[in-house]
C-alpha cells in the first residue's frame, strides 16, 4: 500500500507514544491498531501489522531495563513459557476470524480493558508490598497462560493484565514492567510467523510503526526506572481517561 508523508509521520509518532505507554503500563496498541484501520487496513491485517513494532519495542525496553539492572532472567523464564504457549493458541484462533468480526470483538475488548486499567491505577501495589500475598505458583502459571491466549489473539492492552499478574506473583511495579516487556517480546515473536503465513502483515506501515515503537520502548523503560511508580500511575490514569473520551466520541 502507498503511504503519504503525513501518514508516515503519524505512524512513527503514534508508535513512539504507544511504545512509551506500553512500556510504562500497557494499552498502547489501543491507539495504534485503530490508527492502522483508519489508514485503510482491514482489522485482521492491522492486528498482525502492529505486532512487528511490538516485538522491537519490547526488545528495546528489555535491553534498557537490563542496562539499568532491574531485569531478572529467572523471573522472565518463569512467566514466558505459559504466556508463549497461550499466545500460539490465541494467534491460531484469531487468524480464522473474519475482519468484521474481529473489529467488533476488538471494540468490546477496549471497553472491558477499562476495568483492569482503573483497578491498576487505584491499586495498592508498591515495591515489595505484594511479596507476602503472592499467588501460588500454579495459579500464577494459569494466569500467565490466560494472558498468553489474549496476547496471541488480540495483543492490544495485554500489558495491563500481565502487569497485574506479575504484581500478584510478588514483583514490584518497576521489576514487573521489566519482566512484562520481555515476556511480551517472546510471546509476540512466537505469534508473528503465524500472521506472516496468513498474509496479515502490511510491511511498510509495520516498519514505520516499528521505528516509533522502538524509540518509545527505550524511552519508556528509562522513565519507569527513573520515576518508579509515581511515573507509572499517572500514565495509566491518562491512558484510561483518553480511552474513555475516545469511546464516548469526544475526539
Amino acid at each position: 500500500m502507498d503511504i503519504s508523508l503525513p501518514a508516515a509521520a503519524l505512524l512513527v509518532a503514534g508508535g513512539l507514544v504507544a511504545g512509551v505507554v506500553n512500556t510504562l503500563a500497557g494499552g498502547g496498541s489501543l491507539l495504534t491498531v485503530p490508527l492502522l484501520v483508519l489508514l485503510g487496513l482491514p482489522g485482521g491485517v492491522a492486528n498482525g501489522t502492529n505486532r512487528v513494532g511490538i516485538v522491537l519495542q519490547c526488545l528495546a525496553a528489555a535491553w534498557r531495563f537490563h542496562r539499568e539492572g532491574v531485569l531478572e532472567l529467572r523471573s522472565v523464564l518463569q512467566a514466558t513459557a505459559p504466556v508463549v504457549a497461550g499466545s500460539l493458541i490465541g494467534a491460531l484462533w484469531v487468524t480464522r476470524v473474519a475482519d468484521s468480526t474481529f473489529e467488533r470483538i476488538f471494540g468490546v475488548l477496549m471497553l472491558l480493558l477499562l476495568v483492569p486499567t482503573l483497578r491498576q491505577v487505584s491499586g495498592r501495589a508498591k515495591p515489595g508490598s505484594e511479596a507476602g500475598r503472592s499467588w501460588h505458583p500454579a495459579l500464577a502459571t494459569l494466569a500467565f497462560f490466560a494472558v498468553g491466549l489474549y496476547a496471541g489473539a488480540f495483543q492490544a492492552g495485554v500489558g495491563i493484565p500481565l502487569l497485574l499478574a506479575l504484581v500478584h506473583a510478588g514483583h514490584d511495579v518497576v521489576r514487573a514492567n521489566a519482566i512484562k516487556v520481555s515476556v511480551i517480546a517472546a510471546a509476540t515473536l512466537a505469534a508473528v510467523p503465524i500472521f506472516i503465513v496468513q498474509g496479515q502483515i502490511a510491511w511498510l506501515p509495520a516498519c514505520l510503526l516499528a521505528v516509533g515503537f522502538t524509540l518509545g520502548g527505550s524511552l519508556g523503560a528509562r522513565f519507569a526506572v527513573r520515576g518508579g511508580e509515581r511515573v507509572v500511575r499517572p500514565v495509566l490514569a491518562v491512558a484510561v481517561v483518553a480511552l474513555a473520551a475516545r469511546m464516548l466520541g469526544l475526539f
